[in-house]
């Protein structure tokens, strides 16, 4: 998210919308249902991840824009796309709405050079990602999957240790430790560690790893995760 000014308007929404979609928010202090858009804008918008941006306007402090945009009454949030207003809507719509806006921007573009890059999977084209976008956590994640299959788990591992820690970093770190186990196995290695896991600190976090291996959605992990909790507590 960023202040936009009539100063930087042109910079920060004209020319960066040529790169991402930019979703501009006119808006005053005075105004009630602008208060009530705005956290849920600013929701909206960062969980796209980066594939839509935010401006803000203050329409009090920049006339010329509110102006140009011919606004009647605010909050007035329009969708902008290759330096032109493609869509927009007027009033605090609920959450779903506004997901919805955002999203069929999203919809509507074409693949960026990096998701291209990343579709591709081989390593030279997530490295040619990484240069191009150095802190994208897809790309990141993409490369280290890549290189844990090629069994280069350490170079696998400093890329993950440097990234803020998530389900899909500690599943990673898991399979570059712990190597690729069947279902069969895995339920036999957490049985056989279950055992320890009260007395012996090195037990429970091998038992923690192996769990980091099952999807967060996969009823198993919930049902080991229990099992771990009574044997604890």
């Amino acid at each position: 998210m960023v202040d936009v000014t009539d100063a930087t308007f042109q910079t920060e929404v004209i020319e960066r919308s040529r790169t991402v979609p930019v979703v501009v928010d006119l808006w005053a202090e005075w105004c009630g249902p602008c208060r009530t858009l705005g956290p849920i804008i600013e929701k909206v918008v960062a969980d796209t991840g980066g594939k839509v941006e935010l401006a803000k306007v203050n329409v009090d402090a920049n006339p010329r824009i509110s102006e140009a945009f011919k606004v009647q009454s605010i909050p007035a949030v329009y969708a902008i796309v290759d330096g032109r207003p493609v869509d927009q809507f007027m009033g605090a719509l609920p959450e779903d709405q506004v997901a919805k806006f955002v999203n069929q921007l999203i919809a509507n573009q074409p693949p960026s050079q990096v998701e291209l890059l990343i579709e591709a999977g081989d390593e030279a084209s997530l490295r040619a990602a990484q240069e191009l976008e150095p802190d994208n956590v897809e790309v990141k994640i993409s490369l280290a999957e890549f290189l844990i299959g090629d069994d280069r788990t350490e170079e696998a591992l400093a890329i993950l240790a440097g990234m803020k820690e998530s389900a899909d970093t500690r599943r990673l770190s898991a399979l570059a430790k712990l190597g690729p186990v069947s279902e069969t196995d895995l339920e036999l290695r957490l049985m056989a560690l279950l055992e320890n896991v009260k007395g012996d600190d090195d037990a429970r976090l091998e038992f923690i790893e192996y769990l980091d291996l099952l999807d967060d959605d996969n009823p198993a992990k919930a049902h080991w995760r229990r099992q771990l909790t009574a044997r604890l507590f």
